[in-house]
This record gives C-alpha cells, structure tokens and sequence, in this order.
C-alpha cells in the first residue's frame, strides 16, 4: 500500500440477505483527497461509513484504514454525525461534546492521570481553534446554533487528530450560510493537515467548489470518477437505469428525473 494511501477497499461486498448494497467496490483514497458520496436513499451510504468505522462487516473483500484493518473506535478517524438538534436544557459544555471524541472510545469510566487530562484539554482546545469555535467552550450544547453545534461536532471528530475525516450528511437541515460554513471547516481541515475526506451528501452543489472524485451508489451498482465524468446524464441514466438529464446552470448541477430519491422525494426531483 502506497505511503500516501488512507483508505483502501478492495472487492468489497455488502448485502443484506439477498439484498445487495454494493459489490465489486474497489475504492482507494488518498491523504488529502475529498469525495462526496452521492446515491438515493437506502443505497448504502451511510454503510459505508459504518463498515470503515468497523461498525458493519464486509460480506466479502477486505477494508483497510492507515495499512490497517479497521476496528470500532480507531483514533484514527474522525466522524461527524447527521447534524440534530439537541434537547435544549442539556447542560453540556462545547468543550465537554469535543472532549468526548478524545476519550469516548473507552468503556467505562475514564480517569485520567494529569499528564493525560493536559493532553486532553491541549486536544481539545487544537480541535475547537481548527475550527474557529474557541468562543464555544463554554457555551452549553443546548443554547447552540445548528451551524455552531456542527461546528463542534467538526472539533470532536478532529480531537485525536484522525488521518481519515467521515462525514455522515453533515449539512442536513442547515440553513446555505450554515452548509457553506460547515463546508469550508471540512475543506480547511483536509488542506492544512491532509487529511482525506469522505462526504455523504444527497446533492452535491454545496461541496462542489471542494470535491476531488465522486461515488456515486444506485441499487447495487456504483460510479467513481471526476465529478464532471460521473455528473452526466449518460452516467446516471446508466446507473438508474431510467432517463435522467443533468444540466449544469451558473456552476450548479441540476439532475431531473422520475425516479430520483435523494432526499426523501419521489419523481421529478431537481437535484439543486
């Protein structure tokens, strides 16, 4: 495995029964690479993280993290949840949800010598000033903004520095400022510390200004490339395997067609 490769999988299989997700995949990622996984709903998405995160097993073939094979709660990757709000009265510091992604891999109680909670506390603080937050220390999760809860949701995942950053939707109910904003805290990330970026997004407007290669999953069947090469009408009618038009208006993809479900919607939905 080449030095500057972060995640690797080779023939990967996931089924369900006789449901299959995807099969065949081969997917090499690089240091520093950023790519958006696109699809309908149900298509394995958000599976995919699962199986790198070592929270689903491969049918068949083989996963790889850092030359490694995966296993649950590697520090090696970051993870940024579907962005939720949060119950309101939750008392929870900003510097308390980041310094969860420092120790909340461990089971049980965590007691920390003072060497450690030092460490911990320089993490946590790192992580919240990569991502502009430091002001949000001491602010309770419940009181937060959607744009500022992901934001510290972004500086729990970077808190053990990972060498691979998943991304599980995490523009979902945030309003464009808020989606751009989180965007270019991925962006910035994966540019100053090269670290790779997997994106599940269900359009891909938001992100397009950042994204190096697509993966695009439909009904067992997938596309990797350039977003200009996967982006096409030929390429998606193939995959739906209906007829799908891609227009691409003032930098910004459409997609039409009936049988799209990107995000919850049937027929004639515009991917915009």
């Amino acid at each position: 495995m080449a030095a500057d490769v972060v995640a690797e999988l080779t023939g990967a299989r996931l089924a369900f029964g006789d449901r299959v997700l995807w099969d065949h995949l081969d997917l090499t990622v690089h240091a520093g690479e950023f790519v958006a996984v696109l699809g309908p709903n149900g298509t394995g998405k958000t599976s995919l993280l699962k199986v790198l995160l070592g929270q689903l097993a491969l049918t068949a073939g083989t996963v790889n993290v850092a030359g490694h094979p995966v296993r649950t709660g590697s520090e090696r990757i970051g993870y940024v949840p579907q962005h939720r709000s949060v119950e309101r009265g939750l008392s929870m510091r900003g510097q308390d949800l980041v310094g969860l992604g420092y120790d909340g891999h461990r089971w049980g109680i965590v007691s920390l010598r003072p060497a450690d909670r030092s460490a911990k506390r320089d993490a946590v603080r790192r992580a919240l000033h990569q991502v502009n937050g430091m002001h949000l220390a001491g602010v309770p999760v419940g009181v937060m903004s959607g744009g500022e809860l992901q934001r510290v949701r972004i500086a729990q995942a970077l808190a053990t520095d990972p060498v691979l950053l998943l991304c599980d939707e995490p523009l979902l109910n945030l309003d464009p400022a808020n989606a751009r904003l989180v965007s270019a805290l991925i962006d910035q990330r994966r540019r100053e510390a090269d670290t790779a970026v997997l994106f599940v997004t269900h359009e891909v407007n938001p992100v397009l200004q950042f994204v190096d290669r697509v993966l695009y999953l439909v009904d067992g069947r997938f596309r990797i490339g350039a977003v200009e090469e996967v982006m096409t009408s030929e390429t998606l009618s193939e995959l739906y395997r209906a007829d799908i038009e891609v227009v691409k208006v003032g930098g910004r993809y459409v997609v039409v067609g009936e049988h799209l479900d990107h995000s919850g919607h049937a027929s004639g939905h515009a991917h915009e």
